[in-house]
């Protein structure tokens, strides 16, 4: 027993007086290897008798259990320790200019995302955001969507299968955000809610995901002219030109009454369209870029407000489409693709931040 307290001494000592992992691993090996001392303790064990088994058994594996614990002890503390000076002695001198500018691209979604609410906000619209998953009622009965109506098919929604109080969908536009503003911000509203929407369409001008933002005013006295001169002046501030020609034409939403598409006018130059110019057929057209109109009074109604009081005015339109408008892309597919060649040739600087004052696009 003396001998096995003495062992036990002496193999603590020396794994707390190792300097380093391999030395600490020369002591490991001297204990518990395959010659090491306590291995050969261990080994007697198959030839003591039963009484002598019974009383030194314990002794012996209480020093190999003793002696493995010390050694994870010790390794986690040098091994600690090294990486505190490793992590000292690598710094880094946040002084020194940089190499060169960040080599990632900004998505054109992105980018544009960007400009619109750049544009927005100096309107003083603020950006609100909703889930994409959505029940039935916001997504469609709040908005005046009839349960006939072709929109709530299956062949154009996404619905989710499972056990809900309600349908539940992927949102088929982001007016179900205008709904739960209304319903929780007392007016005056002006906001913009960008983000993606679901249909069950693919094709060179669909996809099944993509990207819309819609606008909503609620206020006091709000009229047509409003709508107006809001989207003129947003398209103005999107295309950088100050010649740009709208052109209101009478559509039908269930959600809004009256209704208009915006069409926008172009001109051709070099073979392709120009946004831009009077719209005349001689030398350009017109192309349509926005639906809109005024809030329908059982849309307001239903958000619990006072129809008699509060008026207001709603606009939308894909943001994927508005960046192939801009920046002369001809596949909405290849927005999803992840090639890094299109992202390379179409994406954006990281650098570049839109700004009214610097120009919000490239």
């Amino acid at each position: 027993m003396t001998d096995l307290d003495q062992l036990k001494t002496d193999l603590l000592a020396a794994i707390d007086a190792a300097s380093g992992v391999d030395a600490l691993e020369a002591v490991r090996v001297h204990a518990l290897g395959k010659q090491g001392a306590v291995t050969g303790l261990l080994k007697t064990l198959g030839g003591m008798s039963p009484e002598e088994r019974q009383e030194t058994g314990p002794r012996i594996h209480g020093l190999r259990e003793a002696v493995t614990e010390a050694i994870a002890a010790r390794k986690a503390a040098l091994e600690g320790a090294a990486l505190e000076a490793k992590l000292a002695s690598e710094t880094l001198d946040m002084t020194l200019p940089v190499d060169g500018v960040p080599a990632g691209t900004v998505h054109p979604i992105s980018q544009v995302m960007d400009e619109l609410a750049e544009i927005f906000a100096d309107m003083g619209f603020a950006v609100a955001t909703g889930p994409e998953i959505e029940d039935d009622w916001h997504n469609f009965t709040a908005l005046n969507i009839p349960e006939t109506h072709p929109a709530r098919a299956m062949h154009d929604t996404f619905y989710l299968a499972g056990e809900h109080d309600r349908p539940m969908v992927l949102r088929t536009h982001t007016s179900p955000v205008q709904i739960r503003t209304m319903t929780s911000t007392p007016p005056p509203i002006r906001i913009i809610a960008p983000g993606r929407v679901y249909r069950s369409d693919s094709d060179a001008t669909h996809t099944p995901m993509f990207h819309q933002i819609e606008g909503l005013v609620i206020d006091k006295g709000i009229t047509l002219g409003h709508l107006k001169w809001t989207l003129e002046t947003f398209l103005k501030a999107y295309f950088e030109r100050d010649d740009i020609v709208l052109r209101l034409r009478p559509s039908y939403f269930p959600f809004t009454e009256p209704s208009a598409e915006v069409d926008v006018g172009f001109t051709w130059k070099n073979g392709k369209r120009e946004i831009g110019g009077s719209g005349d057929a001689e030398n350009g057209g017109w192309m349509e870029v926005l639906g809109s109109g005024m809030v329908h009074r059982r849309v307001i109604e239903a958000c619990g407000l006072d129809p008699d009081e509060w008026q207001g005015f709603a606009f939308g339109t894909g943001v994927d489409r508005l960046a192939m408008l801009k920046y002369g892309m001809d596949d909405l597919r290849a927005f999803f693709d992840g090639d890094l060649r299109w992202l390379k040739h179409y994406g954006f600087s990281a650098l570049d931040v839109p700004t009214l004052s610097g120009g919000v696009g490239a």
